[in-house]
C-alpha cells in the first residue's frame, strides 16, 4: 500500500484495536484520536505492544484537524469516529440531536470530501465507513444513531458510484450488538441532559441496551481485510449469522402496518435488560 492507512477514532474501541492490529503487521497506520490526552495513552499502548504507530489529534469535527489530515495523502481510510445518543426521540434535547449528526455524519464526510479528491487525483484509494446494523434498522430508544447511521449508509452509497472511475472504493462495516462498551453508554447519556426529568415520556434510569452483546472479534478481523483489500464486498454485516433475521426485518417494513397502541416487544426488552448481557456463545 503506497500511503498510509488513516483511522478516525483510534482513541478506542474497534479503531484503536484495528490501528494496533494494522500496525502490529507492518502497515503505515495514523492512529487519529479526538482529543490530545487519547494521544500519549494510544502511543503508549502501541510501545507496550511492540508495534510503530503515529497518533495524530484529530477531531473530525474541527475544521484545521480536517484540512491538516488531507495532507497525509491516506491510501486507505477508515471513518471510524463516531457517538451514540441514546433515548427517546420526543425527549432528547436539541443540542444532542445537533452533535450526534456533528460527529457521525457531517465531520467524517467533510473530512472524507478532501481525502476522496485526493485519492481520485492519484486513481487510487479506498474508503471505509464504520456505520452499524442500525444504518439498515431501528430499534426503539436508538433513533438518533440509527438516523446518524441511515445518513452515513446514503453518503457511502452515493460516494461508491461517484469514485468507481477514479480507482477508489468504498465499504462500510455493519456491526450488530457487540460489547465494546459502546451500546451500553449510549443508554447512559440521559444523565447529561440539561431537561426537565418530569418531562421526558420514558424513564431512562430504567432503560438498558435490548440486546444481548457478542464479542467484538470478527469486527477487528473483517475491517482490517476490507483495509486491506482482502474482503471485496461493499457491506459486511456482522455477526455474519445475524444477515438473515436483518434481511427479514427490512422486508417486514414493505407490509408493516400501524401500531396497535401495545408496548412493542423491543421497548419490553430496554425495560427489561441488564447492560453488559452477553449473547450465548
Amino acid at each position: 500500500m503506497a500511503g498510509p492507512i488513516l483511522i478516525t477514532g483510534a482513541g478506542t474501541g474497534f479503531g484503536k484495536e484495528v490501528a494496533l492490529r494494522l500496525a502490529g503487521a507492518g502497515h503505515r497506520v495514523i492512529a487519529g484520536v479526538e482529543i490530545v490526552a487519547q494521544v500519549s495513552a494510544v502511543r503508549a499502548e502501541a510501545r507496550e505492544r511492540g508495534v510503530e504507530l503515529r497518533v495524530e489529534k484529530l477531531d473530525v469535527t474541527d475544521a484545521g484537524d480536517r484540512e491538516r489530515a488531507w495532507a497525509w495523502d491516506a491510501e486507505a481510510l477508515l471513518n471510524n469516529a463516531g457517538v451514540s445518543e441514546g433515548g427517546a426521540t420526543a425527549d432528547i434535547p436539541e443540542e444532542r440531536l445537533r452533535r450526534q449528526f456533528e460527529v457521525n455524519v457531517f465531520g467524517p464526510i467533510l473530512l472524507t470530501q478532501g481525502v476522496a479528491r485526493r485519492m481520485a487525483a492519484r486513481r487510487s484509494g479506498r474508503i471505509v465507513f464504520m456505520s452499524s446494523v442500525a444504518g439498515l434498522t431501528v430499534d426503539p430508544f436508538t433513533g438518533a444513531y440509527a438516523a446518524s447511521k441511515h445518513a452515513v449508509e446514503a453518503f457511502a452509497d452515493a460516494l461508491d458510484q461517484e469514485l468507481a472511475e477514479f480507482g477508489v472504493t468504498v465499504a462500510t462495516i455493519n456491526p450488530g450488538p457487540f460489547l465494546t462498551g459502546f451500546n451500553d453508554t449510549m443508554f447512559e447519556t440521559w444523565k447529561e441532559w440539561r431537561d426537565d426529568p418530569a418531562a421526558r415520556l420514558h424513564d431512562h434510569a430504567a432503560l438498558a441496551f435490548p440486546h444481548e452483546q457478542y464479542d467484538p472479534e470478527p469486527v477487528v478481523e473483517r475491517t482490517v481485510r476490507v483495509l486491506l483489500g482482502e474482503e471485496r464486498r461493499y457491506r459486511n454485516l456482522l455477526p455474519a449469522g445475524t444477515e438473515p433475521a436483518t434481511r427479514a426485518q427490512l422486508d417486514a417494513q414493505w407490509d408493516r402496518q400501524l401500531n396497535d397502541g401495545r408496548r412493542p416487544d423491543l421497548v419490553r426488552a430496554a425495560y427489561a435488560m441488564a447492560p453488559g448481557t452477553r449473547a450465548a456463545s
